[in-house]
């Protein structure tokens, strides 16, 4: 298809832009105008023609380049970063440099002002397996839970089977299971505490048979252990570490 219009008594013929699905157009104003819709477009200004249709073009506009969606598949995201201060595409204001994600699967056309970052795949959780996160800044997580700069924590398949990490979710490293049978043991150092706090110096013993996931800033003392098998004419010394309470509700004092 074509477009005629008349200049200086000679017809000039200009090319009509198909665009396709999938496609758009990145347009830019060269000067202040309103376009057809009744937009007031400003020098400099970018925006897209998205297919499917025809772009006719305007002595005010110019074509910057042609964008193609991007295919997003399951257990994938697409990350974003805004080029200046914009509205994304379900209206939520975001600033320059800002990044997000998109989770729909299917195709996204970007918008004039976001770049595409790159595509991220999912962690595949299993029972045994669980990912130890940090958070890069102060942000609330998908989960609605406030986490703040530096905080640590877990992610088991009893909060998603794929997960993927958010923007300011940085993934240190999958943490296996550790199981005890019922003839092991171990000795936790730094426990957890209920207030999600590690309780320094103390220790938590856990007697199998049990597994369990190692909790941020949590470790093993010695590893697992093999329970002390007794017979009738056996016994065993022990001696305090630390005061506590014992099994038979004895008070015990270092050294005891």
């Amino acid at each position: 298809a074509v477009v005629s219009t008349q200049s200086t008594g000679d017809v000039k013929v200009t090319k009509l832009r198909a665009v396709t699905t999938n496609t758009a157009l990145r347009l830019r104003a060269i000067t202040d105008f309103t376009d057809a819709e009744g937009v007031q477009r400003f020098a400099h200004d970018e925006w897209l023609f998205a297919g499917p249709g025809t772009y006719i073009p305007h002595k005010n506009v110019e074509i910057v380049e042609t964008i193609r969606a991007s295919i997003i598949k399951p257990n994938e995201a697409l990350r974003l970063r805004a080029l200046k201060a914009c509205k994304d595409q379900v209206g939520k204001d975001r600033v320059c440099g800002e990044e997000w994600l998109i989770f729909e699967t299917g195709a996204y056309l970007p918008g004039a002002y976001e770049q595409v970052v790159g595509t991220i795949s999912a962690y595949i959780l299993t029972d045994n397996i669980a990912l130890h996160l940090e958070a890069l800044q102060s942000f609330k997580d998908r989960f609605g839970i406030e986490r703040k700069s530096g905080e640590q924590w877990l992610i088991t398949l009893k909060e998603s089977e794929a997960f993927i990490p958010d923007v300011y979710e940085n993934v240190l490293a999958p943490i296996n299971i550790s199981t005890l049978t019922n003839r092991q043991y171990c000795i936790i150092l730094d426990p957890l505490g209920e207030d999600g706090k590690n309780k320094l110096g103390q220790r938590k013993l856990v007697k199998g048979e049990k597994s369990f996931f190692l909790q941020p800033g949590e470790r093993l003392e010695s590893g697992i252990q093999d329970v002390y098998i007794l017979l009738e004419d056996e016994a065993l010394i022990v001696k305090a570490v630390l005061a506590h309470t014992d099994s038979e509700g004895k008070d015990r004092q270092p050294g005891n």
